[in-house]
């Protein structure tokens, strides 16, 4: 049994916030140059003073992170708690964690950590035999930051292709071996991003890339046209033919899969993050043609499944909740298409396994879901243990169980096995992680948001906790691209909740939770809209004594980053604490750098029109900023992000230090060897949530 740790401290103690800022020493920020650049947008002169900060090769940038780092690192070690929370927090995240198991060929394959390894390893059985490790990517790199980024195996389970990513880059390497003993086949595939892979037989795969930038930086380059491949085994690399794509078929988005059967080859085209064409290739007819089924990128949609001719094509083309159609492939185009399951008043998901249909339903962001069979016959509601997220459900049309995780803000997240004939579900892997649910309670509440749509938010706190206005709050949300905000777990939220804290995320517009229409809302011209809610969201808090300003945080990451930017600007008495996380920060350049210019469904952009750009220049945090007293703020962002580049973060952070004009800092922390979020080492997690809650806890004059 491994040795529990005890916290140092249990209690938190108010004081005053004027006592608890002057334990800090007070340290200059870097003197940060400014530059004359301008541009002209519609005959409007916009300054642009950070703009060299754009360059992540120039030495000038590189000193400018080394001195910001200083100052925040130097600002965080004066904090007296930040090593307990540290030390509380590796205790939290000390246990074993699992994926939910999936088969492939004659092995069961799931991931696990052991605690505070720094990446899960993967893992294979052999029916009920000894657990082996399959793949271990902490050992990968001596630091644990290069992570493994998927892997996808031949239909036999023989072969698999698995990709890493090295500092948390898009970037990707692709790696292929024999399952068998593991043993490396071909060349190591390089400069694959934004891609699945996809077997065909044992003899290849698809997959898809861009044309790495040849000019500036790799990591902050627009790479504007996918292009899809095909890599047969055994040839090298640059003699893959491209299927799709590139300039022949300017796409930004590519896609492809294969069926279960291998029948079909689908691919998927699109040109932003909204709305794709879809193909399909029979793969039975020699030379086939690839055909196209939808022409056009107004909607979404995707072939989830096949019986022979038959496709189950999963769509909001007419339904913005989304509904399963079917067609022939011979026809296959939408006049065609067939509803098996309709839409509904709640936003539809769809898997298959077993030769069933599952129908995952988001009821006010919480999972409901219902068997079906292949004709589209409901056959029965699945159980839950209560209200959350559940997901999974995915198998092959030969198994007989499936496996699906169930979690909300109270319920660690737990793997269910569920029996595909008799519809009951076992409880097959248990979170180990140290939480009493029966302490704590999560509500849904609706609010006001400012022209009176009513906006749901979950709230969660200890039971018992007093309405006085005095708990510390932290406030999450996202906003956009059809992302549903939905129930999940935090390790790292403990620390705030078994301390009396309250956690609240709202399900604003510009996310998916009610369908197509919800989304719209919240995008282009509309997106004050999502700033509206947010507001709304903190006022509620304050107006029904969750907390009040002086112990409100707000929190965002990448789009959610641009949410708390944006807020502060417009609401910088809102909160006394502000974390913008990989934010998209610069609403006129954004489109300028990597993949950036595939959020314009949602943004626009401000060479589209005088309208747009006035729109986006008011709302920029960048842009939007002023002399103010603004909140706490602590921006993160990472080197090697080459997805929201973190040229964003720099320059919001170099002018939010020049405009603070209030007591309260502005630091910006720079993670090194991490990318925008995913793949980074357990190690980097834990340090980046404690500096968060110590940073938190400090300006609102809270002590461990």
């Amino acid at each position: 049994m491994k040795k529990i740790i005890p916290m140092l401290v249990v209690a938190l103690a108010i004081v005053s916030h004027t006592k608890a800022q002057m334990n800090i020493k007070t340290l200059p920020y870097p003197q940060t140059k400014k530059g004359d650049v301008t541009d002209t947008y519609f005959g409007t002169a916009v300054p642009d003073p950070y703009r060299w900060q754009e360059d992540d090769r120039a030495e000038d940038t590189k000193a400018w992170v080394i001195a910001e780092n200083k100052v925040t690192q130097d600002y965080l070690g004066q904090i007296s708690f930040r090593e307990n929370i540290r030390k509380r927090l590796e205790v939290l995240w000390n246990y074993e964690k699992y994926s939910a198991p999936f088969k492939e060929g004659k092995y069961t394959y799931f991931y696990k950590n052991d605690g505070l390894q720094s990446q899960s390893l993967l893992y294979r059985q052999l029916g009920d035999g000894k657990p082996e490790v399959f793949l271990d990517p902490t050992k990968f790199s001596k630091d644990g930051t290069t992570s493994l980024a998927g892997i996808n195996f031949s239909k036999d389970g023989s072969l698999a292709a698995y990709q890493i990513s090295e500092g948390g880059s898009d970037w990707r390497k692709v790696i292929v071996i024999n399952t068998a003993d593991k043993s490396r086949v071909g060349d190591t595939l390089t400069n694959v991003k934004f891609s699945g892979i996809a077997w065909y037989k044992n003899d290849g795969f698809y997959y898809s890339s861009y044309d790495k930038p040849k000019a500036g930086s790799e990591l902050a380059g627009l790479t504007q046209y996918h292009k899809l491949f095909y890599h047969k085994l055994g040839t090298a690399q640059s003699e893959d033919k491209m299927i799709f794509g590139g300039d022949v078929t300017p796409r930004r988005y590519i896609g492809a899969g294969l069926t279960e059967d291998e029948r079909f080859l689908v691919i998927s085209a699109a040109t932003s993050t909204t709305g794709n064409e879809l193909y399909i290739k029979d793969m039975t007819v020699p030379n086939s043609p690839i055909v196209n089924i939808v022409d056009n990128f107004e909607k979404e949609h995707s072939v989830i499944d096949n019986v022979g001719s038959k496709l189950y094509i999963f769509t909001n083309l007419n339904a913005p909740n989304y509904r399963l159609v079917t067609v022939d492939a011979t026809n296959p185009k939408p006049a065609n298409w067939k509803d098996l399951i309709p839409e509904t008043q709640n936003v539809l998901g769809v898997s298959t396994g077993g030769g069933k249909i599952f129908a995952e339903y988001l009821k006010d962001a919480t999972s409901l879901v219902k068997q079906y069979d292949m004709n589209g016959k409901f056959e029965h509601d699945i159980a839950l243990p209560s209200v959350g997220s559940a997901g999974g459900f995915g198998a092959k049309k030969h198994e007989t169980e499936t496996y699906y995780s169930f979690t909300s803000y109270i319920y660690p997240s737990t793997i269910f096995k569920y029996d595909i004939a008799t519809g009951k579900s076992i409880v097959y892997k248990k979170s180990g992680v140290q939480f009493n649910p029966e302490l704590y309670e999560s509500k849904q509440v609706f609010y006001t948001s400012k022209d009176g749509t009513k906006v749901p938010m979950i709230i969660t706190y200890k039971k018992g906790t007093v309405l006085n206005g005095k708990n510390p709050t932290m406030l999450y949300a996202y906003g956009g691209f059809s992302v549903s905000m939905t129930p999940g777990f935090s390790t790292s939220n403990i620390i705030l909740l078994e301390h009396g804290g309250i956690y609240a995320v709202p399900n604003l517009r510009g996310g998916g939770e009610y369908g197509e229409k919800w989304h719209l809302a919240g995008t282009k011209m509309q997106k004050q809209n999502v700033f509206d809610d947010f507001i709304a969201a903190a006022q509620y808090l304050i107006d029904n004594k969750y907390t009040s300003k002086e112990y409100l945080a707000l929190s965002g990451g990448s789009n959610g980053g641009l949410l708390v930017g944006a807020t502060i600007t417009q609401r910088p008495d809102l909160c006394q604490v502000a974390f913008p996380a990989v934010g998209v920060m610069d609403m006129l350049r954004y489109n300028k750098f990597t993949a950036g210019a595939g959020w314009a469904y949602d943004y626009g952009t401000a060479e589209d029109s005088k309208e747009m750009f006035d729109y986006l220049y008011k709302y920029s945090p960048y842009h939007a900023l002023k002399p103010a007293e603004y909140p706490a703020t602590l921006v993160t962002t990472a080197d090697h992000d080459d997805r929201v580049v973190p040229a964003h973060s720099f320059k919001f952070a170099s002018r939010l230090q020049e405009m603070q004009k209030g007591a309260a800092p502005v630091l910006i922390r720079i993670e090194t060897k991490a990318g925008h979020g995913a793949g980074r080492s357990t190690a980097q997690v834990i340090n980046e949530q404690a500096d968060k809650w110590a940073f938190m806890f400090q300006n609102m004059g809270i002590k461990f």
